[in-house]
């Protein structure tokens, strides 16, 4: 995939331009948002994460589920053939930009139309805010692949939602609207126009002196943010990848 940036005044912004296929992601769609990450100019003090076209993000690229998998990346199956170790490794390596954006200096938001579902969902989770439209769909699907959230989707929906609510959406993998989502408290801002949206968010944001909002992001990320969850997550995709593994070579006898 094809991922834009652009620094204007105090925004960087990163933008994922596949829109023909709804900017669906792959492990390499993953590596390069962490090497951008990796380069943010010191003077932005807000990241912007936003789709063009139609969709934020759809998820992730259904190639991933066929034993082929995408050209140059590992597919499903062959991750479940890794033992514990390395599908562990693998899975941490996946997690770097899902995690990062906790740690960085910037506020980052992501900025909604369309679709976030599956792993755009989680990638729009990882920021700190979201500003959506109020008709765009979210989603945690992978329980209907046979799957489970691994790239910090049950850690955000813990922090915000709670056991009850987390297990509700993401045991059925429910779509809810971005109405919906903002009354949860998963979206800061409800918006037809984003980026007017987006400046009803950050505007008051850029009222406060810089430290002191670093200092606060600091603070509150120590308090709410812990190591173990991803831990856990990765265990059980783990489980559900050698699970689906399993069911693909039964079904192929």
């Amino acid at each position: 995939m094809e991922i834009l940036t652009d620094h204007v005044d105090d925004t960087f912004t990163i933008t994922l331009n596949d829109p023909d296929k709804r900017n669906a992601q792959t492990p390499q769609t993953w590596d390069q948002l962490f090497d951008i990450s990796q380069q943010i100019p010191n003077d932005a003090r807000f990241l912007v994460l936003r789709g063009n076209g139609k969709s934020f993000s759809a998820g992730l690229d259904r190639a991933m589920f066929t034993p082929d998998g995408v050209p140059g990346q590992p597919s499903f199956m062959e991750m479940a053939a890794q033992n514990d170790s390395q599908m562990d490794d693998t899975i941490a390596h996946y997690q770097r930009f899902f995690r990062i954006l906790r740690d960085l200096p910037q506020v980052s938001v992501a900025l909604v139309q369309g679709h976030a579902i599956g792993a755009g969902f989680q990638l729009a989770l990882a920021c700190d805010l979201i500003v959506s439209q109020p008709s765009a769909l979210f989603a945690l699907k992978e329980t209907q692949w046979g799957l489970t959230p691994d790239l910090g989707g049950t850690v955000r929906f813990m922090e915000a939602l709670g056991y009850r609510k987390s297990l509700e959406l993401i045991g059925s993998g429910r779509v809810i609207t971005g109405e919906e989502a903002y009354a949860l408290g998963l979206v800061s801002v409800v918006a037809e126009n984003l980026d007017l949206g987006l400046s009803q968010l950050i505007d008051p944001l850029r009222a406060v002196m810089p430290e002191a909002l670093i200092d606060a992001k600091s603070l509150l990320t120590g308090i709410a943010y812990g190591e173990e969850p991803w831990v856990a997550e990765r265990r059980s995709q783990t489980k559900r990848l050698r699970h689906l593994h399993l069911h693909t070579l039964m079904s192929e006898q």
